[in-house]
Order: structure tokens, then C-alpha cells, then sequence
């Protein structure tokens, strides 16, 4: 399972729409970045803490495994930074990382021109990432990519597919247009929420059309109450690739706490119907994050990897159950799972 290439063809949260009131402006070499990120960190997602996270060192398992890390992102923020330089740390920190695939966050968006284009400097700003890690060699950092590009825009958003294509013609593989949100306030986060239709809306689905003739995939990022319109989504467009992020978002703060078992049921049952829709894959991760409410974040000390094995075998046994081992990959999401574990830790657990 850990050497998955598949899907992205080796040889993707946070909508951008939803922040782009707070953006902070820096420059890059000749790229001018426009972070669309606010100034004070997100409760919802709570950065990983370094010296926390050095408590719980452990050795690493079967170093000699190859690895593709199916998910990761790169930013730049003022609270926040997970640059190249980080994730070359994390990879390198003794599992055997051989490619990492990169999925967009609403990072280093273009500073001016069309709105509808801006989010093309993402894919720019990772081409480059990516190419200087080709230049060096070693575990291939960002081989593929996954932007973002509003597919409400309906027919008109192919502009900005060609427009990313166009930006990284050997590694831009999908788009991830992020539908996460719930009406309990435990899930508010800075900025606005995605409309909760977004998957049904004709204007979506006439963006989300405009995917397959061009080769690309989709990356699905939801709460896991939202499942059942992903497999309405997959039913209506069986050419389409659907990637499932974050092994379907199973919920467990707010009015989920307290309630895993029923959560669990909910949660299984639309993973099996979205495993019977022959055009989804599932990534097994995203289980750090606080959403999910294991509380690994709050913990004196950080779990290891036994403790996470634990907590998750559930969840990536079922998804390996329902989908089989050819139609699942794992993901770090890091940093975003960092807030309860460092990258050792994590790949030991699936391990």
C-alpha cells in the first residue's frame, strides 16, 4: 500500500475562495506570493509544536519500504510555515520517501491579473519546488500536483485548467475544490464556508465536467456527514477520477463527540457505496487532524505510533476492506497532521 503510484500517475483543508479576504503579500525570487491565510492561527487546525512533538521520538520501521506520499502541502504563513526546506526534513528523517505528491492549500496565488487565474501561481510556485528537487535528486518532492480552480464557473473554467496545464504540462494531475463544512458551530474556521449543495449545483457540475476530457482528476475534501452527495457525484460521472481525501473526514468534535460508534456506522456505510463506484480511490490519513477528535493534540505527551495504529486501524482497515489495497493510498497531510504527531511517528503507525 505504501508504494502506491497510481491515480496521480507518478511516472491533492482549505478553500482559497473561503480566505480570500486576508492575504499577505511576499516575494518569492521574481514571483510575488499572495498567502490567503489570516493572521492569527486557526483553532481548527492548531500547528504541530516542535517541542511536543521531540518528546516522542522513536525509531524508524522498515526504513527500506518505499514510500509515495499521496498528500502534503507547502506554506508560508505568518503563524504557520511548512516550506521545501520542511518537508525535505520530514522525508528525510529515515523512512524511505521515493515521491510526494502536493495538493493545493491557497498558497502563493498570483498578486494580480483575472481572480479566476490567480490561483495558477500555486501551481507555478510548486512547478518550481518541484524542479529544483528534480535538479537535486533524490525522493522526488511535488512529482504531481493538485490545484485549485472554481468549478462553478461551469464551461468557463477550462480557461484556468489549460492556464494550469499550461504551468506544470508534466506534473499538474487534478483539482481539489474543497466542500467541507457543517452546521455545528465546532466546525466554524476563519473565513467563509463552502456553500453546503456545492457538489449537487448545476454550475459545479458543469465545471466538474470539464475534468475528464482533459485527463484530470478530482480530489474530494469533506466532513463525512457529506458523503452520500460524493456518491452522487461519482454515480453521474463515471469517466471522472475522484480521489476521496483524508479517509472520508469521519467527524468526532462538537455534537459528534461521544457518539464514535454511531459516527463510525454513518461513516462506514457511505464508504462502502462510494467503494462501489468503480472511478474512486481513497487516501488513508487525515486522521490527526483535530476535526476527527481523538485529542492527540492535547495530550502532556505526543501518542507513538502504536497509540495511532490503534486509534486508526479502523478506518484504514475498512477503506483497504471496501475499496482493496489497489484503490487506496496513504497520505501524511502534513503539517496539518503534525498537531498530533511528527512524520516518523505517522508512518510507522501505518506501518
Amino acid at each position: 500500500y505504501l508504494v502506491k503510484r497510481g491515480h496521480y500517475d507518478l511516472g491533492l483543508t482549505r478553500n482559497p475562495n473561503a480566505l480570500r479576504e486576508f492575504r499577505h503579500v511576499h516575494t518569492l525570487g521574481a514571483m510575488t506570493r499572495i498567502d490567503q491565510t489570516p493572521t492569527a492561527p486557526d483553532p481548527f487546525h492548531p500547528p504541530g509544536r516542535p517541542d511536543w512533538l521531540a518528546l516522542g521520538a522513536e525509531p524508524v520501521l522498515e526504513p527500506g519500504r518505499p514510500i509515495v506520499d499521496a498528500h502534503h502541502h507547502l506554506f508560508d504563513r505568518p503563524h504557520w510555515r511548512y516550506r521545501d526546506e520542511d518537508l525535505r526534513r520530514d522525508v528525510d528523517a529515515g523512512h524511505r520517501v521515493v515521491a510526494t505528491v502536493y495538493l493545493q492549500c491557497g498558497e502563493a496565488y498570483r498578486a494580480d491579473g483575472p481572480a479566476h487565474l490567480r490561483p495558477v501561481g500555486e501551481t507555478e510556485f510548486v512547478e518550481s519546488v518541484a524542479r529544483r528537487s528534480a535538479q537535486a535528486g533524490g525522493v522526488r518532492m511535488c512529482a504531481a500536483i493538485v490545484g485549485f480552480a472554481d468549478l462553478t464557473r461551469g464551461a468557463a473554467v477550462e480557461e484556468v485548467l489549460h492556464a494550469h496545464l499550461a504551468a506544470s504540462p508534466a506534473r499538474f494531475r487534478g483539482i481539489r475544490h474543497g466542500a467541507a463544512t457543517d452546521d455545528d458551530p465546532a466546525f466554524v474556521r476563519q473565513g467563509a464556508r463552502p456553500r453546503p449543495a456545492l457538489l449537487g449545483s448545476r454550475e459545479f457540475r458543469e465545471g466538474f465536467a470539464r475534468l475528464a476530457p482533459l485527463g484530470l482528476s478530482f480530489d474530494a475534501w469533506m466532513y463525512h456527514p457529506q458523503l452520500p452527495g460524493l456518491v452522487d457525484l461519482a454515480r453521474a460521472f463515471p469517466d471522472t477520477t475522484i480521489v476521496l481525501n483524508h479517509a472520508g473526514g469521519p467527524a468526532g468534535i462538537g455534537g459528534y463527540a461521544g457518539r464514535r460508534d454511531e459516527v463510525f456506522a454513518q461513516w462506514h456505510a457511505s464508504i462502502r457505496a462510494l467503494a462501489a463506484c468503480p472511478n474512486v480511490v481513497a487516501k488513508l490519513g487525515g486522521l490527526g487532524m483535530r476535526f476527527c477528535g481523538f485529542g492527540f493534540e492535547r495530550r502532556e505527551h505526543p501518542p507513538d505510533s502504536a497509540v495511532l495504529a490503534d486509534a486508526w486501524r479502523p478506518y484504514v482497515s475498512a477503506c483497504i476492506d471496501a475499496f482493496g489495497p489497489a484503490r487506496c493510498m496513504f497520505e501524511s497531510n502534513f503539517p496539518v497532521d503534525q498537531c498530533s504527531c511528527s512524520y516518523v511517528a505517522l508512518w510507522n503507525a501505518f506501518k
